[in-house]
């Protein structure tokens, strides 16, 4: 008998579980691509959040993004969400959780709010071009 895989030594969820964790990860998550279709169709029903530094925002953002620090995140500074629409936030990318900390700010706050996984360099790897303020 062969032994099992690393990848087999937790055996898989139950297609049950797997449909409910599934679907709660769609209900917390988008992708570059999806943002990217809703933008060039001009069917964005959310507004884009880039939580990034001014630095990093002017070099280069996601087309469309407002700028906003998750740092500065508050219903001061927070742009307007209309009717029917959500937020979404990114950063730069899988290795920073700033847009975990601004997309928690937003929840606390008690609005809709999704994540762009992927960030920038997401963007960037589906080859995507970036808007600069430089």
């Amino acid at each position: 008998m062969r032994p099992k895989s690393q990848v087999n030594r937790v055996s898989a969820a139950t297609s049950a579980a797997a449909v409910d964790h599934f679907q709660r990860r769609l209900a917390f998550e988008t992708d570059c691509w999806d943002v990217h279709h809703a933008i060039s169709h001009e069917c964005a029903d959310f507004v884009l959040l880039d939580v990034r530094s001014q630095e990093l925002y002017d070099a280069g953002h996601v087309p469309t993004a407002v700028h906003l620090p998750h740092s500065r995140i508050d219903t001061a500074t927070l742009p307007d969400l209309p009717d029917g629409h959500i937020y979404v936030v990114y950063c730069a990318g899988p290795h920073c959780n700033g847009a975990n900390k601004g997309a928690l700010k937003i929840a606390q706050l008690g609005l809709p709010v999704k994540e762009m996984i992927g960030g920038v360099e997401g963007w960037k790897d589906e080859g995507f071009s970036l808007a600069s303020l430089q």
